[in-house]
């Protein structure tokens, strides 16, 4: 290896950092060679510099191939879309062969285009080539004195410590970014989640859905009628041991992470935010009972991928391969498993996503970026609730579920017109809510329309067993109507549910009569 290729080679590596802003990304001395970096407009400049010379031009372009070939192994490290490579030689020989050609700008093909220049320093040419590099990546390089042979190892050895040095404060400034918190609030959360869970199972069981709605857990109805909290209060719900253990585990690795990223206040309101922008979602397009920490734990995710935005080779470098991988897993189930609320997953991780706008990261600020986050997360959620009052109203399965809470307060005007409502649109529940406007007009006295409606409900019922109560009050409304086929449906009431008390005593009176 030539000491003077060897100075050159880190006098400029050592000019780049210090001046231009680069950063040592690679420094490899059996290669004997240098990789720095420039994020620019989306582009990042890559100066690779080398002192490996090359005695013909097919051994330089089978170099310039491991290069195309090592910058796309680390396309992930780079913060730009647009890669820039300018591939410098520093030699005292050069090709015996022409290698001109090798001058015009080279691109791999691909969706992305790695470009590339090559420089080659040797001979008559360094000046040359070195104001063209000079050029092509705006740098003005000052003239390298000349040292004495003697001194050049030794000015070697300070350029290589200054340069390692630089290498050392970057690395300990990227790992302050993950010790800017304790996890404070993600232990505070997991107790909060495990008082409310035992709560849950000492009065009537953590699945029964008496017990979760009285505690807080999104539904619907009580949400349209007011009752806009449980949105918040359903975050700290859990459906079952499994559920609450695993989104606990969660929690207690992921959350600790996001908190010492973003800090603990901040990680608080990523979590609340992503919580609150799950649940608005699970309301606005699933009707049916949920609860649960997965959507503010989505939101993390979310958190994650914005960290990695601004800081991607920290990110690919230490979490990133394992949260996108996690990611993908949970996407795949979500889809797999239908009692899983795919719509609190998804809403979470965009709530997130915007949450970490919103808050940014600890001791830097960008007014322009978390104003657009406070105003894009307030529309979006806004419009979201909205449409999810107009969404469920027009759902069969919400004016069932309508209904069950206007029953007990027999509120039977109200019950009819959800019932009808529900019917315009009544998906696979229409028997049932054909079967409570039956009820409804049966306690007004409308014995003619509940006889229409029971008939039409044992008409589309696909399976008698799922509402022998049909088959039953017609019959007493036949009776009460004088109507013979009493008897009839009173003998299939009997057959789906033969041990019925009620049943058994008014088949009894009929043969009497």
């Amino acid at each position: 290896m030539d000491i003077k290729s060897t100075y050159m080679m880190y006098k400029i590596a050592h000019h780049l950092t210090v001046e231009n802003g680069y950063e040592a990304i690679h420094i490899n001395n059996n290669l004997a060679e240098i990789w720095l970096e420039k994020y620019e407009e989306k582009t990042s400049r890559v100066v690779r510099i080398s002192t490996v010379g090359f005695d013909w031009k097919n051994h330089l372009k089978k170099d310039i191939a491991i290069v195309f070939q090592k910058t796309r192994a680390m396309r992930k490290l780079l913060q730009g879309k647009q890669i820039e490579i300018h591939n410098v030689y520093i030699s005292p020989f050069t090709p015996i062969d022409s290698w001109e050609m090798l001058k015009k700008p080279l691109m791999v093909q691909e969706k992305n285009p790695i470009k590339m220049k090559i420089y080659y320093l040797s001979g008559d040419e360094i000046v040359t080539e070195k104001n063209r590099l000079s050029e092509n990546i705006g740098a003005v390089f000052p003239n390298v004195e000349t040292i004495p042979e003697e001194n050049l190892e030794h000015s070697i050895q300070q350029l290589k410590l200054e340069l390692y040095n630089k290498i050392k404060e970057k690395q300990k400034k990227e790992e302050g970014i993950f010790s800017f918190g304790k996890p404070i609030f993600t232990y505070l959360l997991i107790a909060i989640n495990a008082i409310l869970f035992l709560l849950l199972e000492w009065n009537g069981g953590s699945e029964n859905h008496l017990t979760l709605i009285e505690f807080g857990a999104k539904y619907n109805p009580l949400i349209i009628d007011g009752e806009w909290w449980r949105i918040v209060t359903s975050m700290f719900l859990h459906i079952g041991l499994l559920h609450f253990a695993s989104n606990m585990l969660f929690l207690y690795f992921f959350g600790s992470l996001a908190e010492r990223i973003y800090g603990s206040v901040r990680f608080l309101i990523i979590y609340m935010l992503a919580g609150v922008g799950g649940g608005v979602a699970s309301f606005a397009l699933v009707t049916n009972l949920s609860a649960g920490a997965s959507g503010a734990l989505y939101g993390l995710f979310g958190a994650f991928l914005y960290f990695g935005i601004f800081h991607k080779r920290i990110f690919f470098q230490t979490i990133g391969t394992n949260i996108l991988f996690l990611l993908g897993i949970n996407i795949i189930l979500g889809f797999s498993m239908p009692q899983l609320d795919v719509t609190a997953h998804f809403g979470g991780l965009i709530a997130g996503f915007v949450a970490s706008a919103i808050v940014h990261f600890p001791k830097k600020k960008n007014i322009m970026t978390q104003v657009i986050g406070i105003g894009i997360y307030l529309i979006v959620v806004g419009w979201m609730f909205l449409f999810g009052v107009d969404n469920n109203e027009a759902n069969a399965t919400y004016q069932l579920m309508k209904i069950d809470q206007l029953l007990p307060d027999e509120k039977y005007e109200e019950v009819i017109d959800s019932a009808t409502k529900g019917l315009e649109n009544p998906e696979d529940v229409e028997a049932l809510l054909l079967f409570q406007r039956s009820y409804a007009y049966i306690q007004l006295n409308e014995l003619e329309k509940a006889i229409e409606d029971l008939e039409a409900c044992i008409k589309v019922m696909e399976d008698p067993k799922e509402l022998p109560q049909a088959y039953f009050n017609l019959s007493i409304l036949y009776i009460e109507t004088e109507d013979e086929r009493a008897k009839e449906m009173l003998q299939k009431a009997y057959e789906l549910n033969p041990n019925d008390e009620r049943v058994i005593e008014l088949y009894e009176s009929l043969d009497k009569n």
